[in-house]
């Protein structure tokens, strides 16, 4: 019964990712043409090895199992991530699932969320960064400062944001 009910819930989040993300489209694209999804996570829970690198933990690699049942449903069209290791392995799974590379990214880049709308119009972008990065990126697509860092315990959050131009953004945040 247990496991009905998990996978019941999976089946709910899963329906209620496709309503968000197919709601936002129709209701921006009624407004203003092509419209580019971001889905932006922080990493999974990370290690504790002592370096500035750490690889994630079991608890991460559960969460990131998770991350790709939850996305399992969603077409993505692209994967970035920052070059460590965590980011990375976050998105391993729907990589490996989607056929897709993780591509790497500079937040601090001024036109890189532009130029991924640019070159991405219409299409869904997951992005993996951090409890600084993921904020940052979230408020420039939005366009106003409504994140701060994430807590170093908050793991669980997915942003979803539909836009035509970086500060119109439409977001939708969910758990997982």
């Amino acid at each position: 019964e247990v496991l009905l009910n998990s996978k019941k819930t999976k089946q709910m989040k899963r329906l209620l990712l496709l309503i968000i993300l197919v709601g936002l489209s129709q209701m921006l694209i009624a407004q203003t043409g092509e419209v580019t999804t971001f889905i932006l996570v922080r990493h999974a829970e990370k290690a504790s090895d002592g370096t500035k690198d750490p690889p994630l933990n079991a608890i991460g690699q559960k969460r990131a199992y998770t991350l790709y049942e939850t996305l399992s449903d969603t077409k993505i069209d692209k994967i970035i991530s920052t070059p460590l290791k965590r980011t990375r392995a976050t998105m391993n799974h729907i990589a490996l699932n989607s056929k897709l590379e993780i591509e790497t990214y500079d937040y601090r880049n001024e036109m890189l969320l532009q130029d991924l709308i640019n070159e991405n119009a219409g299409k869904t972008i997951l992005i993996s960064g951090h409890s600084n990065t993921t904020p940052f990126l979230v408020n420039r697509l939005i366009g106003e400062q409504k994140f701060d860092q994430l807590d170093d315990d908050e793991y669980d959050k997915i942003f979803i944001v539909s836009c035509t131009k970086v500060g119109d953004g439409k977001l939708v945040v969910i758990k997982y």
